[in-house]
């Protein structure tokens, strides 16, 4: 499958995997921001995507900017709907306490992962099936 990007700024970075196989596609900053001990910024990566109906974009953190850093995205996954064409922009969060962050142009802050959509209509009803979990919500797993 192909996936149409349009740059919106000529020093934006079309995406690409670190390696054959890998399920993200890298998302570049096209902008400097300076994040501070525990702040939050929108970074725009210059860029607008075509995600073919029927998928949707889930952004993700990357890893590596996570465990040696400290910085995440706030709302992970970040939904990309099919009908979206604006700019991809990323809200990044520094969790460290201490050290602030510097995003510079061209750092890989983010990964795009499209993802199969299945369409569904919601229905109201007066009880829902039975099942084995029932109601047992978080933590209900650990014995």
């Amino acid at each position: 499958m192909e996936l149409a990007f349009r740059k919106l700024r000529d020093d934006a970075i079309v995406p690409s995997r670190a390696y054959d196989g890998d399920a993200g596609l890298d998302l570049a900053a096209c902008e400097r921001v300076v994040l501070g001990p525990g702040e939050r910024a929108m970074v725009g990566t210059g860029l607008a995507v075509a995600i073919p109906e029927g998928n949707a974009g889930f952004v993700q953190p990357r890893s590596g900017l996570a465990s040696r850093h400290g910085i995440t995205i706030v709302n992970t996954p970040g939904l990309v709907d099919s009908g979206y064409r604006g700019e991809l922009r990323i809200v990044l969060l520094n969790t460290d306490a201490r050290e602030e962050f510097v995003v510079e142009p061209g750092m890989r802050i983010a990964q795009l992962v499209i993802v199969p959509v299945v369409s569904v209509e919601p229905l109201e009803v007066e009880e829902l099936p039975e099942s084995e979990r029932g109601v047992r919500g978080f933590g209900s797993s650990a014995l």
